[in-house]
């Protein structure tokens, strides 16, 4: 009984044994069916990237600038007086001529009728002296008179003359008063804050304005550019206008677009450059005055220029150079020349053709025949930036 069960006992361990051995050898297999073969290569880097297109580009100078009125007027009162009138509210656009302050005048209407009684009381003494004078010219022909007194009626002639004339003068200069007494609006222009209320008394000397009007319709913008620009801009003025655009101070915003005037005649010898000034209509009212903006100059455009992201641009020992992506999926190294900068968009001289795919993220973990997976979205998302855009700043 003893023997039987010891040969069952031998038995079972030998089939777990074996059961065991089998499923060793199935994990195994396993294991080296999963794993990687020892000849594969690493795996793809993922990148973003973008065709180089042919396009239009524009060539721009940018310089900081600020907004400044085409004039400026303090608005003071030429005679003294009490104010008596205000005809204007703080912020209002007003014509060239409009009323805007009224002075007392009836002091100067007071000086003008004391003139003109002096002027008529001269007139009648004139009027005497002539018909005198004329009295003693026939006299003298008959020998009555001598030619002293003859002398001495014409001398009293030209005297009371001249009385009549200084005398005309001061009701002009009256009259003149009076017209000073109605201040109107030398320009049109926006009127600011009042600065004086009704009620006070003002003088010619004080040193005070009334108020002050600013032409901002047009409105120009004075900026400065490095003065190696200066030869550039001039020739292309000789060529027609050049466009000039406003932008906001974090660059992000357009506000305005206008025309270049002038150049400067001298260069600020401290900063090495040239101020210009630009002329903007602002019929949106979006400039004012001491307003800080980038201007942008248009010199020219580009025609069918080979254009991509700047963002794929890589410097090296040996100068700037592109991953352009081949069309097995790996990339090469190639050297490209960079003809300028506008923002985002580079134009390239030399190196990439129109078409061309490069990378333009990623490029950290690229060398020469790495292999590149395009992320979703890359090459589309790079060509719709570089067609979105089209202005920027300057650079080399």
């Amino acid at each position: 009984m003893k023997g039987v069960r010891l040969r069952l006992w031998l038995r079972g361990l030998v089939l777990g044994g074996f059961l065991l051995s089998v499923t060793l050898l199935i994990g195994c297999g396993r294991a080296q069916s999963t794993s990687p073969k020892s000849n594969a290569g690493p795996p793809p880097v993922p990148v973003g990237v973008a065709n180089a297109q042919l396009r239009d580009m524009p060539v721009y100078l940018s310089g900081l600038g600020t907004v400044t009125a085409f004039n400026t007027v303090s608005v003071k009162s030429r005679v003294d007086g009490e104010l008596m009138q205000v005809d204007f509210k703080e912020g209002q656009y007003v014509n060239k001529g409009d009323l805007l302050l009224v002075i007392d005048p009836r002091p100067y209407e007071v000086a003008l009728a004391q003139a003109q009684a002096m002027l008529f009381r001269d007139q009648a003494q004139l009027k005497d002296a002539q018909i005198n004078l004329e009295r003693y010219e026939g006299l003298l022909k008959d020998g009555v008179i001598p030619q002293q007194q003859l002398d001495t009626q014409k001398a009293l002639v030209n005297q009371l003359e001249g009385s009549v004339r200084a005398d005309q003068a001061q009701i002009d200069n009256q009259k003149l008063q009076i017209v000073y007494c109605r201040i109107t609006a030398p320009i049109s222009g926006r009127i600011g804050l009042r600065l004086i209320d009704p009620g006070n008394i003002v003088h010619a000397a004080d040193q005070n304005p009334l108020l002050v009007i600013t032409q901002v319709q047009p409105i120009a913008v004075i900026f400065t550019l490095p003065e190696d620009n200066l030869p550039t801009v001039a020739r292309h003025m000789k060529d027609g206008t050049l466009e000039v655009d406003a932008y906001s101070r974090d660059d992000q915003t357009k506000l305005a677009s206008g025309t270049l005037l002038t150049i400067d005649n001298q260069i600020d010898q401290t900063t090495g450059t040239g101020r210009l000034k630009a002329v903007f209509d602002n019929k949106d009212n979006v400039l004012w005055p001491n307003q800080f903006v980038n201007a942008r100059l248009l010199l020219e455009t580009k025609k069918n220029a080979t254009v991509i992201p700047a963002a794929a641009i890589q410097r090296g020992p040996q100068g700037t150079f592109v991953y352009a992506v081949k069309p097995d999926k790996t990339v090469e190294v190639r050297p490209v020349t960079v003809a300028f900068t506008e923002a985002n968009l580079s134009t390239i001289a030399q190196g990439i053709a129109p078409g061309d795919m490069v990378v333009t993220d990623g490029q950290d973990k690229l060398q020469a025949g790495s292999r590149v997976e395009v992320r979703s979205g890359g090459n589309g998302g790079g060509n719709r930036n570089a067609a979105a855009q089209s202005s920027g700043t300057a650079g080399q």
